[in-house]
């Protein structure tokens, strides 16, 4: 009897040994495209995923929004905080207003199209992130507002830090569509890069993820009317704090 349940025991090690075996840490770098000197450069904000293939018998795990989680993209200083951020389809996002002005948050790109009117401070307001793509998001008020929002179906994915370096960890062996964004693509044209891999115990490695050089700005765009913005009219109650 002892035996049978220390040979029952051992099977039962070695087959989660196995399990935890079959996933591993996906590593990768961003590179400036054209530039051997990447290090002088500034690494545009990157965004890696991995979707399984399909009849590739890999893992079919989803991202879902997590119950009681809440995402904010928070104005204040005339900026978006953060300036990146990546959720699961279905996710709630609150935008809240910190500035002591009005704001007018809008995206009418591929991804969630959404208008948000004008809202006062200390106001805020929701949106239902319920379809995958990429949102460019910017205020009708203030053109040099900018924020993206990526709504993605996987778990597996990362964001480049600051050195460009790229991380995902417990990624199951298999094929794997890889779907790369960077922030300097033109919004117009955001479909991301995609290629195929394979991920396996010897082959962990996104190798080097060429990208165009971050020059700083905002991506081009009009106002929510698709019309070029109006001259800062500070006199203007509108874009004030009420009384």
């Amino acid at each position: 009897m002892y035996r049978r349940t220390w040979i029952c025991a051992l099977a039962l090690w070695t087959w989660a040994g196995t399990l935890h075996a079959q996933v591993t840490t996906v590593r990768g770098r961003v590179e400036i495209a054209g530039d051997h000197s990447s290090h002088k450069a500034s690494f545009p904000s990157t965004v890696v995923w991995l979707t399984p293939l399909p009849g590739a018998g890999g893992p079919q795990a989803s991202l879902q929004a997590g119950s009681g989680q809440i995402l904010q993209l928070i104005q204040k200083n005339k900026s978006f905080e953060p300036h990146i951020l990546v959720v699961p389809v279905g996710s709630v996002v609150e935008f809240p207003n910190r500035d002591p002005f009005f704001h007018n948050v809008f995206s009418l790109f591929e991804g969630k199209r959404f208008d948000l009117g004008l809202y006062e401070a200390g106001s805020s307001r929701i949106v239902h992130f319920d379809r995958p793509g990429i949102s460019y998001i910017f205020c009708n008020i203030h053109p040099e507002m900018s924020a993206v929002v990526v709504t993605l179906t996987t778990p597996l994915y990362a964001i480049s830090n600051a050195a460009g370096q790229l991380s995902i960890a417990n990624v199951p062996y298999g094929r794997y569509l890889l779907h790369i964004w960077s922030e300097q693509r033109v919004a117009e044209n955001s479909d991301p890069e995609t290629r195929e891999i394979t991920i396996t115990e010897n082959l962990s490695s996104l190798g080097a993820i060429r990208v165009p050089p971050a020059n700083g700005q905002v991506v081009a765009h009009k106002n929510k009317y698709g019309r070029d913005y109006d001259q800062p009219t500070p006199e203007n109650p509108a874009y004030h704090q009420r009384p």
